[in-house]
């Protein structure tokens, strides 16, 4: 259980800081051999490239669980917390909906993919992969924001219903 709770907490922080790390090293070493040495790695530039898809598509799945995607928020602005918590709710709907979308259209491309990268020879469908790993793990991602901000929500209405009851005995 242990393991499954930091899996959770830091899955996406580690393969970004690795594949970051990564990339900027070899694009560092291309530089060296390009520049000190008058030669240059043919697999470098190709193998760069794979990696930065890579962190984007994780990227996202990270930016949802630390809620720090793009919004727009000034219609939420007009809004008390029932009100703002149920325009995220649709929010994620239909950002889960695009996600599984992503998702099914990228598995069907993977399963099509048969050619190989030019430089490193490896299958392009490991590339063609990593929107479908990504907005898999955004899936996930949404729908645990999506659990939370449903019992957020009853969390309100029981709030609401106890300050109602309060207000009346008040009264009486």
């Amino acid at each position: 259980m242990k393991i499954i709770r930091w899996l959770d907490k830091h899955f996406e922080e580690y393969i970004l800081v690795c594949l970051s790390a990564l990339t900027v090293i070899i694009i560092f070493l291309q530089v060296i051999m390009r520049y000190v040495f008058d030669n240059s790695l043919t697999w470098s530039e190709e193998l760069a490239r794979y990696m930065f898809i890579w962190l984007i598509y994780i990227g996202v799945s990270y930016a949802v669980k630390e809620k720090r995607h793009l919004g727009v928020d000034a219609i939420t602005m007009l809004f008390q917390e029932k009100g703002k918590l149920m325009i995220a709710l649709l929010a994620n709907v239909l950002f889960l909906i695009f996600a599984l979308v992503m998702t099914y259209f990228g598995l069907d491309i993977v399963l099509r993919i048969t050619r190989e990268s030019a430089a490193l020879q490896i299958p392009l469908s490991w590339i063609y992969a990593a929107p479908v790993a990504g907005m898999t793990l955004t899936s996930i991602r949404l729908i645990q924001n999506m659990i939370i901000e449903i019992k957020q929500l009853k969390g309100l209405k029981h709030k609401n219903s106890r300050q109602v009851t309060d207000e009346q005995g008040e009264t009486a």
